[in-house]
């Protein structure tokens, strides 16, 4: 009798998916530095999104560096993996976490955001349906910002996906990514060597965007969306947080490297 994984089915099918959800391992792989205010909250949207969708994942917190309780808090939470990188920077803490990571698809998202059981649905059924996607991002819903500024950040995204289009349809020299809100085949980062450790805020996710696009095909949807916190556009200004990273996603686009290296942990 041939084993069920090793049946060939049609890419897209009812079928296909229900079985690649169930040998389809995802890894949850959490960036953590001093987040003891949000890690509980995002830690159990993540396990019970797994209950509501039976789907087997890893959880990964990174403690990167964190000086607070943010171990602790994550600790609590039965089953989930505490990797401790003690090099300070999102990119040494996401390359801590694919490495230490042992799933199919690897799900990146920050401490602050809340996952729920139609992003998990959303990312088995695209990478079921196309087996040549090796990178899928969606955006942030900035759930606690006024009405009027979800729509400016709304009309960013907009501008942000038009050059999306342009980049990878027509231009073809890259894509875009989400940084916390995007999931990549391991193989994919595999061939790779993962994350940039020569960047370590803006840019990260458009670099390994525009990596990946290389080998494979990369899609930024707006039917992948995830809840995060406000805390930097409040902290820093919609319009100043925008135009950073507009500035820094086009210069790793036309340059290879970030407009600006320093950034603020807004905490």
């Amino acid at each position: 009798m041939v084993p069920l994984a090793w049946v060939q089915l049609p890419v897209a099918t009812p079928l296909r998916f229900f079985i690649d959800k169930i040998f389809m391992k995802l890894s949850f792989i959490i960036p953590a530095y001093n987040e003891e205010r949000y890690i509980g909250d995002c830690l159990a949207a993540i396990i019970n999104a797994l209950k509501q969708t039976r789907q087997e994942a890893e959880i990964i917190v990174v403690n990167n560096a964190s000086t607070d309780k943010t171990a602790e808090i994550a600790g609590q939470f039965a089953g989930v993996k505490i990797v401790n990188e003690p090099k300070k920077g999102l990119t040494h803490a996401r390359q801590a976490g694919y490495l230490a990571s042992t799933g199919d698809i690897l799900a990146n998202i920050d401490a602050d955001t809340l996952v729920d059981e139609k992003w998990i649905t959303a990312v088995l059924k695209e990478f079921s349906d196309d087996e040549n996607l090796i990178g899928l991002s969606g955006p942030f819903i900035y759930h606690n910002l006024s009405k009027i500024k979800r729509i400016v950040v709304k009309f960013y995204y907009l501008i942000g996906y038009l050059t999306y289009l342009i980049n990878s349809k027509i231009l073809k020299n890259g894509s875009m990514m989400q940084g916390g809100n995007f999931a990549v085949r391991k193989t994919a980062l595999d061939k790779i060597n993962g994350f940039n450790l020569n960047i370590q805020f803006y840019g990260e996710d458009t670099d390994i965007a525009v990596r990946l696009s290389k080998i494979g095909k990369v899609k930024f949807t707006f039917n992948l969306p995830i809840k995060t916190s406000s805390r930097r556009l409040e902290k820093e200004g919609i319009i100043a947080t925008g135009w950073r990273y507009a500035l820094n996603y086009l210069s790793v686009i036309l340059f290879k490297t970030p407009a600006n290296q320093n950034y603020k942990d807004i905490r």
